[in-house]
């Protein structure tokens, strides 16, 4: 079977009754947005190898948002963008050279909330491995890759607690040598990892 055919069945089958998913970022229980919230798509690129990864980035130091983060490549929908797919794939070629034609789209995932107003979808797609990313020099600082077993293992999903705002914020991070995954990309992280139930 091959890996497309793989993660689409996995993302069909759903999750068991009793798995909880994450539906925002939330400050001592509550959505810690609450207005209209603006359409956003990013991309899950996963390589197609034996032992799969995912491509994620860490933004520039001076970004105005989540300057230093490490995210998916993606963003928020333009008016030309047909749907949050479209949007994914956009930002993710705009961000790092990423072709369009070089992805094979699975499907999307779980909407998330997050704390900056948008409304989130992950959109799964499989690329060639190997790939030369050329990271746009005004937005994104690295790009790199993370066995995507490693990412989807329940045992490295560390949970924590940061004041904001003179609240707990409760959110998920997940080391991966010196990057910090955290915020909204580990919660979608973790989001993939129930949904997915991934075997290896």
């Amino acid at each position: 079977m091959s890996l497309v055919e793989r993660l689409r069945r996995a993302l069909e089958t759903g999750h068991a009754t009793d798995t909880v998913l994450l539906t925002g970022d939330h400050i001592d229980g509550d959505l810690v947005f609450d207005g209209d919230f603006r359409q956003a798509g990013v991309l899950v690129p996963v390589t197609d190898r034996a032992d799969p990864g995912v491509i994620l980035t860490r933004r520039n130091d001076t970004m105005r948002n989540h300057a230093g983060q490490v995210a998916f490549p993606g963003g928020r929908m333009d008016p030309g963008d047909a749907d949050v797919v479209a949007a994914a794939l956009r930002e993710a070629e705009e961000e790092i050279a990423l072709p369009r034609s070089a992805v094979t789209v699975v499907g999307a995932a779980d909407e998330y909330r997050t704390i900056s107003g948008y409304r989130v979808t992950p959109v799964i797609g499989v690329v060639p491995p190997d790939l030369t990313f050329t990271p746009n020099a005004g937005e994104v600082a690295d790009v790199f890759e993370v066995p995507l077993g490693f990412l989807l293992d329940s045992g490295n999903h560390l949970e924590s607690v940061i004041e904001w705002q003179g609240h707990n914020r409760h959110l998920y991070e997940i080391l991966w040598g010196n990057q910090r995954i955290w915020g909204a990309t580990a919660a979608m992280i973790v989001n993939l990892s129930r949904r997915l139930r991934w075997s290896g």
